[in-house]
């Protein structure tokens, strides 16, 4: 685990501070963090299909995402919810229903789709997990408010349209390397299982952090270097600063 790590240790500018993980390991905290888990794996999704429709995909095959995303959106944002019959609904329906079509406008588009697809393959597979733990402990899904921690990312973005993108996704690889920070940081402090739930996550975690740092090179003229070290400064100091909520992205608890 810790090769797998160390990359990951060497990308982030700190670590999780100790005052977060005393206050996730309490099982009081489990409810909000398994929630804001599950919320965060959609959000993830949702990021990667919203940057997939913007550059990369057709209008038509945009429209796909859309339908591949409905059954988990409804779920999430609607109050009548039941955890027990979204998780037997056909598996069949967390399926594409037709081949996706690149935009012949951007150069990357063959590029971005393939990794940012097995991306949302495995968030969704990820949302589901999550809800399966939560049907098992009787935890029940309600809606709760997201952390300041990706919109703070999200503000640091330029305006400048040629760099959006980069910038964008310059963020999902911070974001999905503290995920995985966060799981083996706090999986030594779980019960069995579910540390060994975050355990598993890591490698896919650490495999996202990768392809999107890999792309936002790819798709910029420049070396992004800079760029880099400028957002895992403002990532770290989300991290360390106070904050008045707990969630899994949150910053140190006041």
């Amino acid at each position: 685990m810790q090769q797998l790590l160390a990359p990951i240790q060497r990308f982030l500018h700190c670590e999780t501070p100790q005052t977060w993980i005393d206050v996730a390991r309490v099982e009081t905290s489990l409810d909000d963090l398994l929630i804001d888990h599950c919320n965060c794996e959609l959000k993830a999704a949702q990021t990667a299909m919203y940057l997939l429709r913007r550059y990369a995909l057709t209008k038509d095959s945009g429209r796909l995402l859309l339908s591949w995303a409905k059954p988990y959106e409804e779920f999430v944002y609607f109050k009548e919810r039941d955890i027990g019959q979204f998780l037997a609904r056909d598996a069949r329906k967390n399926e594409l229903s037709a081949p996706l079509q690149p935009n012949a406008h951007f150069g990357f588009a063959q590029d971005l789709i393939p990794p940012l697809i097995r991306l949302i393959k495995e968030e969704f597979h990820h949302f589901e997990q999550v809800l399966e733990l939560m049907h098992a402990r009787q935890i029940p899904y309600r809606n709760i408010r997201a952390g300041r921690y990706a919109k703070g990312l999200m503000s640091h973005v330029t305006t400048h349209e040629q760099d959006i993108l980069r910038d964008k996704l310059i963020v999902g690889a911070y974001i999905e390397a503290r995920s995985c920070e966060r799981f083996a940081k706090l999986a030594p402090y779980l019960d069995p299982q579910l540390a060994k739930f975050y355990v598993s996550l890591l490698r896919s975690e650490a495999r996202h952090y990768e392809d999107y740092l890999t792309l936002a090179q790819l798709v910029s003229p420049q070396d992004i270097s800079a760029r880099v070290a400028y957002f895992g400064e403002r990532e770290a100091e989300l991290i360390m600063a106070a904050d008045d909520e707990f969630r899994f992205h949150s910053g140190q608890p006041r």
